[in-house]
């Protein structure tokens, strides 16, 4: 066991970090080098490592209306550069995986206002719980919201299951996005299941904004990057 956690070395801000790093990849790889699928299959580790630590941080932030708001912000802020990124254009075809973390954080909290704060939970509590988590990810769907209802139910996962061992924890939250996206490069999403059995619990540096600002700021700088290339 002591060698177990020897090997635990990485933190909430390096799995950030490493996601940050695989959705370039994803991204370029689709925006510009769509026949290499190496490239995207980099990418699936990104999903995984994004669900598990919003789950962490809604777990962990001492203001959650407000973690709620931040991401609803960013979801907003996001969609422009993600439709003239992926589409060339505003439209509402396809939304960005920032309103699905908005839905899936509102989830959290329909969950944990219905089910209670105490240690003993009813079970019809729990099934209501349950059923508004269920409402959040058919509505991402029914919002074209990138990853739709996987997104929600998968931080939903990586969370109820945050007093478990690590390897029931990761592994079933890794294995629902797994088996539930099995064609060809999505395969690789249970690669990130290294990563996460490396986590140490800890926060890191935190470096809140930067992983905010990141994700329309680099979708933009594609799309610009594109648009000079004549893509």
């Amino acid at each position: 066991m002591k060698k177990l956690e020897k090997l635990r070395i990485l933190d909430g801000t390096s799995l950030k970090l490493i996601a940050m790093i695989s959705m370039v990849f994803d991204h370029v790889g689709d925006m510009f080098f769509p026949g290499a699928l190496w490239m995207r299959m980099i990418g699936r580790l990104a999903m995984p490592l994004f669900s598990f630590c919003i789950a962490e941080g809604y777990a962990h932030t001492k203001n959650k209306q407000r973690y709620l708001l931040r991401m609803g912000v960013f979801a907003l802020v996001s969609e422009i550069p993600f439709d003239l990124a992926f589409e060339g254009r505003v439209g509402l075809g396809h939304q960005n995986i920032m309103l699905s973390f908005f839905l899936a954080i509102l989830a959290l909290m329909l969950f944990d206002r219905i089910r209670g704060e105490g240690k003993e939970h009813a079970a019809g509590k729990t099934l209501l719980g349950i059923l508004c988590v269920c409402a959040m990810a058919v509505l991402a769907l029914v919002l074209r919201a990138d990853y739709t209802l996987f997104a929600v139910l998968a931080v939903f996962l990586f969370y109820v299951l945050r007093n478990r061992h690590p390897l029931l924890r990761c592994g079933v939250g890794v294995g629902f996005l797994a088996l539930t996206r099995t064609v060809g490069y999505y395969r690789a999403t249970g690669l990130s299941l290294i990563p996460l059995l490396l986590y140490n619990g800890k926060r890191g540096r935190g470096l809140k904004w930067l992983f905010y600002a990141f994700y329309p700021g680099h979708l933009l700088l594609l799309y610009l990057l594109k648009t000079v290339l004549g893509g």
